[in-house]
C-alpha cells in the first residue's frame, strides 16, 4: 500500500462569496474567484440556484408586434397582472396538487385538483403544459366539469406541482406609448387596490375585482413613479416636471384640492425613484437623495440624505435586510450606510465585486431587481435589448452576519419583476422580452435551458508558494437536493500554460440522507439513493493526480442537477521540492 503517513490535510468552508478585488495571496481559501449561478447559502456554503419556469402558460397578447416586451408583472388579488404593448391583462395561476395521467378520461365531468382556485374565473379554459382543458365550475381547490384535450391538443401526463393557468383577460387598453411601469399596492378605504403608472398615460387604479379607473388629474398624467405615503398618493417623474413630487388629498388617490391637503414639492435634481421606508418617503434623484418626513400637508418637510450620491436607476431600489439598497454610480449602496458615513467610499457595499458593476452599468440599458426575503437575498439584473438571454448577467447579494456576500447570475433576463409574500409563500416573478411571465425559484433549469453553474476557488498555496504540492485526494462536503451531475477540476500553478491539467473528475451522487415530507421515494434504478437515517451532508472522497506550487478547485455544473450546496473541501497532499 502507498505510504500516506506524510499526507497533509488542508480544510476550508465555502464562505465569503465572490471576491474580485484582491490578490489570491490575500484571499481566504473559502472565497471564490468564480461563483456563477451559485448563491451564498444562508445555511452555509454555496448553493446552485433554482431555475425559473412559466407562471402562466399562455403568452401575454401583443398589441402590434411580437417584439413587445412585458412592461409590468405584478401579483395582485390572487392574479398575475401583466402589461404588454398598449394593454393590461390578468390571469389566474396555480399548481396541480394531484397528478393527471394521460389515460384519465375527462369528457365534461372531470375534476382537476389544485393548490387553490383563487383568482380564476368561475368557468373557462385552462392550460397545463401543452394541453388545453375547459371547465364549467370551481370549488376552493378543484376545477369541475372538466373536458380535456380540447383545441386540437393531446391528452398527456401532468405531474404534481405542474403549473395550471387560465388564458389572459384584457383589463385596460389604449395606453399609447406606454413604457416600463411602476406600481403600488395600497389600501386607503378598507379595499385593496393597485395603482400603475407607465410614463405616458394617466395613472390607472384597479380594485380587487380588477375594474380599472384612470386618475383624472392632468398634472400626474405621464408619471414614472408612484408611492403611497401617510395616506397620500405621491406621483413623480413626469417628463415636463422631472423634479416635482405631486401628492393627493388624504385617503384619495384621485383628489388634488390644495385646500383639502393635496400639494406638490420640488427638489433640485431629477427624480429617478420613490420608496417608503421606516415612516419616511425616500426620494432618489440622479445625483442626490432626500427623505420626506411628516404626516400631512402642514408638516411635510424635505431633508437631504446626501447631496453627493445619486441612484442610477429607480428599478434597483429595494427594501433589503433592514435597509434600503440601491445602485449608485460606484456600485451597490445602502441608505443607512450612505447617511451614516457622509458619502465616503465605505458606503459602497459591493467593492469586492466592483468590476462587475463597472462593466455592466455603462453597458446595460435596463435594470431590474428582486428581493428573496427567506434567503435574505437581493438580485440585480443587467438587461439589454440586443443581448440574448443566456449571455445576460446579474449580481446576487446575500446578507450574512454583519456583511454581504456576492455571486453572479448568467441566463436570467427580466423586463419587469415583482416579489410578493403571502402567508409565508414567497412569489418571485418576472416578465420576459418575448411576452411570458416566469416564476423564479422553481425548477432545475431556466424554462428548459440548462443552468450553467461555475465555482472556482482561489489559487491555494498552503502557506508557501515556493514548495511543490503533490496532490492525492480532494474530499468534498456537500448538501444535495437530488441527483448530482457535476465535474470537479484541479488547476495548478495559476493555470499557467505549462502546468498540469488533469481531466475532469465526475461527481456522482452517493447514498444521501432523506427527510420525510421533503425527499422523493427512490427505487434501485434511481440516480439518487435516499437512505432514511443516512447523513444529510455526505462526503465525496475523490483521488486526484497532478502537482504544482498552487492548486485551484473548480466545480462545473452540467446543468442537469437539482440544487445542491458546496459546504467545504479538504485537500490532502505531500510536500515536494522547493523551486
Amino acid at each position: 500500500m502507498p505510504d500516506t503517513s506524510t499526507l497533509q490535510p488542508a480544510a476550508f468552508n465555502c464562505e465569503g462569496g465572490l471576491v474580485l478585488n484582491r490578490s489570491t495571496f490575500l484571499m481566504q481559501p473559502g472565497e471564490a474567484l468564480v461563483l456563477q449561478n451559485f448563491e451564498p447559502d444562508v445555511e452555509g456554503g454555496y448553493r446552485r440556484i433554482n431555475g425559473f419556469r412559466k407562471y402562466v402558460n399562455h403568452i401575454v397578447p401583443q398589441t402590434n408586434v411580437s417584439s413587445e416586451k412585458i412592461l409590468m408583472s405584478v401579483i395582485f388579488a390572487n392574479r398575475v397582472v401583466a402589461a404588454r404593448g398598449e394593454k393590461i391583462f390578468t390571469a389566474g395561476s396555480t399548481e396541480l396538487s394531484l397528478k393527471i395521467a394521460s389515460g384519465t378520461a375527462m369528457t365534461g365531468s372531470g375534476t382537476i385538483s389544485v393548490e387553490s382556485t383563487s383568482g380564476f374565473s368561475s368557468s373557462g379554459t385552462l392550460q397545463i403544459n401543452s394541453e388545453i382543458f375547459t371547465y364549467t365550475g370551481i370549488t376552493s381547490e378543484t376545477f369541475t366539469g372538466v373536458t380535456r384535450a380540447t383545441s386540437s391538443t393531446t391528452a398527456a401526463d401532468h405531474a404534481k406541482t405542474d403549473v395550471v393557468s387560465e388564458s389572459w383577460t384584457e383589463r385596460d387598453t389604449g395606453r399609447t406609448s406606454a413604457d416600463k411601469y411602476s406600481f403600488e399596492r395600497f389600501n386607503f378605504d378598507g379595499n385593496e387596490k393597485l395603482i400603475c403608472v407607465d410614463r405616458a398615460n394617466a395613472p390607472v387604479v384597479f380594485n380587487s375585482s380588477m375594474s380599472a379607473t384612470d386618475v383624472s388629474e392632468s398634472s400626474v398624467s405621464g408619471s414614472k413613479f408612484v408611492a403611497a405615503f401617510r395616506n397620500h398618493m405621491f406621483y413623480a417623474g413626469k417628463s415636463s416636471t422631472p423634479q416635482t413630487l405631486v401628492f393627493s388629498e388624504p385617503f384619495d388617490e384621485d383628489a388634488f384640492d390644495s385646500g383639502n391637503g393635496a400639494g406638490s414639492i420640488k427638489v433640485d435634481d431629477t427624480i429617478v425613484g420613490l420608496k417608503v421606508f421606516r415612516d419616511n418617503l425616500f426620494i432618489f434623484c440622479e445625483n442626490r437623495i432626500f427623505k420626506l418626513t411628516g404626516s400631512g400637508l402642514s408638516s411635510f418637510a424635505i431633508e437631504p440624505v446626501t447631496r453627493n450620491i445619486g441612484c442610477v436607476n429607480g428599478s434597483t431600489i429595494q427594501e433589503f435586510a433592514g435597509d434600503l439598497i440601491f445602485l449608485g454610480p460606484d456600485g451597490l449602496r445602502t441608505v443607512a450606510g450612505t447617511a451614516r458615513i457622509g458619502d465616503v467610499e465605505l458606503g459602497t457595499i459591493s467593492k469586492k465585486v466592483q468590476s462587475l458593476f463597472d462593466n455592466q452599468i455603462a453597458d446595460a440599458s435596463l435594470f431590474d431587481s428582486i428581493v428573496i426575503p427567506d434567503k435574505t437575498q437581493y438580485r440585480l439584473f443587467f438587461s439589454k435589448d440586443g443581448r440574448v438571454e443566456n449571455r445576460t448577467k446579474g449580481v446576487i447579494c446575500v446578507m450574512k452576519g454583519d456583511g454581504f456576500e456576492f455571486a453572479e447570475t448568467l441566463g436570467i433576463k427580466p423586463s419587469s419583476t415583482d416579489t410578493f409574500v403571502e402567508e409565508g409563500d414567497v412569489q418571485v416573478i418576472h416578465g420576459t422580452f418575448d411576452g411570458y411571465i416566469m416564476r423564479q425559484e422553481k425548477g432545475d433549469n431556466f424554462n428548459g435551458v440548462a443552468i450553467q453553474g461555475r465555482y472556482r476557488s482561489p489559487d491555494l498555496n498552503f502557506g508557501d508558494v515556493g514548495i511543490r504540492k503533490l496532490m492525492h485526494r480532494v474530499i468534498l462536503n456537500y448538501a444535495p437536493e437530488g441527483a448530482l451531475s457535476a465535474d470537479l477540476l484541479l488547476r495548478y500553478d495559476n493555470e499557467s500554460t505549462g502546468a498540469a491539467r488533469p481531466a475532469p473528475y465526475s461527481l456522482s451522487t452517493a447514498s444521501v440522507g432523506a427527510q420525510y415530507g421533503v425527499s422523493t421515494y427512490t427505487t434501485t434504478s434511481s440516480a439518487t439513493q435516499f437512505v432514511y437515517g443516512g447523513g444529510s451532508q455526505p462526503l465525496v472522497r475523490q483521488p486526484v493526480e497532478g502537482s504544482g506550487f498552487t492548486v485551484a478547485l473548480r466545480v462545473d455544473d452540467n446543468g442537469e442537477s437539482p440544487p445542491y450546496s458546496l459546504k467545504g473541501f479538504q485537500l490532502e497532499y505531500q510536500l515536494g521540492a522547493r523551486r
